[in-house]
């Protein structure tokens, strides 16, 4: 075996020298690309998994770390693909690369939402006007029908407008909320709003001793007189239902009025059962109660901005609305 020269081993070293310099700058190199493949992963909205060949994880982001029980639902596939995982919706996209698979998921439940509500507002509307026509008639007949019948039998007659009433409410609610609020404003006084809201109180039905306590001193308003009624006779008889569904043989409803230098405020308080699900309380064809059409709180909201004003709970514990309305 021949021997290494000085001159040999000196070369020797300096060629591993830069060899072990050449592999730890592609070292570094590959660290830095890697890094900025995290960054770029982490930056995106959505979850990300990249997975080994064993389905072991490669790569995720702070998202798909959140949705990690998700993961043993997901499989790879050549088209996307919706699932429905704890409530929500996600749709889910696949692609591979060599040994490498990613699936990427984005929650579209507010998507969806839109989506199912669009397609069923436009369903309430056609079968509203289909029904609107026989209800008017109804209504014209139950009249007629009133002022002829034997005193004994006027009480039925009653019942059938107030169920007449009920419905042509509801279809009024269900073509508004499908067409949009448009406020027509003009001054008229806080009274005849609440003659209006008297009569639509008496035209609905409940079985409870009910104690009514609005404001009694008179004030001008500027707003849709037609609009405001609905407002307030929707939140008045969510009020009445929730002291039907109470334990308690009778109940309260009160209306407040205060204002200040830019708008009134009214607060509508109840003695009913306690409200469910605050954070669903204002979305549409929600709704907890038997009689309810998921509308009425809703609707309230789009009059009341369409008036620049706003309905929301109150900030303190007891059960109340509060309206809001510009002068």
């Amino acid at each position: 075996m021949a021997e290494i020269t000085p001159e040999e081993l000196n070369l020797l070293i300096e060629q591993t020298y830069k060899v072990e310099n050449e592999f730890n700058e592609l070292k570094s190199s590959y660290s830095h690309l890697q890094d900025t493949i995290e960054k770029v992963v982490e930056f995106l909205p959505n979850a990300i998994w990249i997975l080994n060949s064993d389905n072991s994880v490669f790569l995720q982001n702070s998202h798909a770390r959140k949705l990690y029980k998700l993961l043993k639902e997901l499989e790879y596939r050549d088209e996307d693909y919706e699932i429905e995982f704890e409530g929500r919706s996600y749709l889910v996209k696949s692609s591979s690369y060599k040994d490498k698979i990613m699936l990427s998921v984005t929650d579209i439940t507010d998507q969806k939402r839109k989506e199912n509500l669009a397609t069923m507002g436009q369903m309430a509307a056609h079968l509203s006007h289909e029904i609107r026509n026989p209800i008017g008639s109804i209504s014209l007949l139950s009249s007629a029908l009133k002022k002829k019948v034997i005193p004994q039998n006027v009480p039925i007659v009653e019942e059938i407008q107030k169920s007449v009433a009920r419905i042509d409410r509801i279809i009024k609610a269900t073509l508004m909320f499908s067409k949009g609020v448009v406020a027509k404003k003009e001054q008229f006084l806080w009274s005849e709003l609440k003659e209006s809201i008297d009569m639509s109180i008496k035209y609905y039905d409940y079985s409870k001793e009910i104690e009514f306590s609005f404001p009694q001193e008179d004030f001008m308003l500027n707003a849709d007189k037609d609009l405001l009624e609905m407002l307030f006779s929707n939140l008045i008889i969510n009020a009445v239902d929730a002291i039907e569904a109470d334990e308690n043989d009778d109940g309260k409803i009160e209306i407040k009025h205060f204002c200040d230098k830019r708008e009134h405020i009214f607060q509508i308080f109840d003695t009913g059962v306690a409200i469910e699900n605050k954070d669903e309380l204002f979305e549409a064809f929600r709704s907890t109660k038997i009689k309810g059409n998921g509308l009425g709180l809703i609707l309230s909201r789009q009059i009341a901005q369409a008036h620049n004003g706003n309905v929301s709970l109150c900030d303190n514990k007891t059960k109340c609305f509060e309206i809001k309305l510009p002068f």
